[in-house]
């Protein structure tokens, strides 16, 4: 049996479908950081600072809060506004629609409601790029951003935005800052909360039924979210089986070996490979 015929039987057989998803799935999906994407839309922050790729720009500590919601407020838009559900998100949902299924993530780029995820099965554990929270934090709330991101955008000027569009809290007037766990402010609003209440009782009720643990694109830089966890319940519910399809490194302990498929390959071709 190959792997892809062997990866469907898991699918079919399963009786639920826990998915965990790190940045790996939206690499795959087609989202771009680097190279000329980069330079087409931060041409002044490559010639100003050096920077070549979102990521490293975004920990750039800028002088003024014009020239750093001039950045974010780009970046916001193109990794949340600017593109609708990219098709592997979509073949994806197709692949689990009519399972009992759950998504545990550490993206924030919407993707998977996008592509037609139901919002109550959906964990974003580390934030949301369309949400705004206040900077200190003073209080437990998120904030929509589209409208201000928009607003930004329409009004930037050789990299900046006026004055008057920095976000600010609607309680204490502090910045605002991007709802991204990035430090020890990050919040965990009720929306976060009803969903890790969610996940965890989703988790509970199925512990011993046929559970499928798929993770696409986790890697090793927050490990203790998805894929540490995945594989401990692997080991200690009956009826598991875990699945890891990423690039790279991976593997499990001997423990679990009888009880997991390793796929190291490009996410994409293997879920096109599972639909034909």
């Amino acid at each position: 049996m190959s792997i892809i015929e062997r990866l469907k039987k898991l699918i079919n057989d399963s009786e639920v479908i826990i998915i965990g998803a790190g940045a790996g799935l939206s690499t795959a999906a087609g989202f771009i950081y680097d190279g000329e994407f980069f330079l087409d839309n931060f041409k002044d922050i490559n010639k100003k600072y050096g920077y070549t790729d979102m990521y490293s720009a975004s920990f750039h500590n800028f002088e003024t809060s014009e020239e750093k919601w001039g950045y974010w407020s780009r970046f916001i838009y193109l990794q949340r506004y600017k593109e609708g559900a990219k098709p592997l998100y979509k073949e994806l949902f197709e692949l689990v629609k009519n399972k009992d299924y759950f998504v545990i993530t550490t993206n924030v780029d919407h993707q998977f409601q996008l592509s037609g995820f139901d919002k109550k099965r959906l964990f974003y554990t580390q934030g949301d790029y369309g949400l705004f929270q206040c900077s200190k934090p003073c209080h437990n709330k998120t904030y929509d951003n589209k409208e201000a991101i928009f607003n930004m955008l329409d009004n930037l000027k050789d990299g900046l935005i006026p004055q008057a569009l920095i976000p600010k809290c609607p309680v204490c007037g502090r910045e605002m800052m991007p709802n991204l766990r990035s430090d020890d402010r990050f919040v965990e609003d009720d929306g976060w909360k009803e969903a890790s209440k969610r996940y965890e009782d989703f988790l509970n009720k199925n512990k011993d039924k046929k559970v499928l643990f798929l993770e696409l694109g986790v890697g090793f830089n927050t490990p203790v979210i998805i894929k540490y966890p995945f594989i401990r319940m692997t080991y200690n519910f009956k009826n598991a089986f875990y699945v890891c399809i990423n690039k790279g490194f991976n593997q499990v302990p001997d423990e679990i070996k009888d009880k997991s498929l390793l796929i190291n390959d490009d996410i994409s071709k293997i879920i096109k490979e599972i639909k034909e």
